[in-house]
């Protein structure tokens, strides 16, 4: 029974951190459409949406190192992981801040819906189940917080590519 509890908060940190970018994705995705955002940004920002998951990844490398402190070892790190498979799928989220991974955003979208999967199995679980909705009510918790994350990311993203932007182009008006 630990086994299970400990693997079943596994999967929630994982849906912290990567579910809500489906979501995100999509939003911005039409977002970017409008004439008003073309207009403000002069660029597309859907292109960002895979370093914004890179970020997000890189966050929870973040907290899995954390929770390793003191001890890296490798039979630590193998002892206190119940799905390696899940955990090294979302590690591989880091790969996108490399511009070859991140030039198709779409295949940071497919990577991010094996963890919003699990949201939408617990949904249909309590659909045609009918349980008594706890697991449903801490779901819907894990996935606000994960839309938090992940537009903080996306925000974070923007701004940094905002600032050397400018600054390339002050640079740029500086020795031309």
């Amino acid at each position: 029974m630990e086994n299970s509890f400990f693997t079943y908060l596994e999967l929630l940190e994982l849906m912290i951190f990567f579910s809500g970018y489906t979501l995100i994705y999509f939003l911005i995705r039409v977002v970017a459409e409008t004439g008003f955002v073309k207009r403000l940004f002069k660029t597309n920002i859907s292109f960002l949406l895979p370093y914004a998951y890179a970020l997000a990844g890189m966050l929870y490398l973040g907290l899995q190192l954390k929770t390793l402190f003191p001890d890296y070892s490798m039979q630590h790190i193998r002892l206190s992981m119940q799905v390696p498979l899940l955990k090294t799928w979302a590690l591989l989220s880091i790969l996108f801040i490399i511009p070859a991974f991140a030039k198709k955003p779409f295949f940071s979208l497919l990577h991010s819906l094996v963890f919003f999967f699990f949201l939408v199995r617990d949904l249909g679980l309590n659909i045609f189940k009918g349980s008594d909705g706890s697991v449903l009510k801490n779901d819907m918790n894990i996935y606000t917080y994960s839309l938090l994350i992940n537009m903080a990311a996306f925000v974070f993203v923007l701004l940094v590519y905002n600032l050397f932007n400018k600054l390339r182009k002050n640079k740029a008006g500086q020795n031309g």
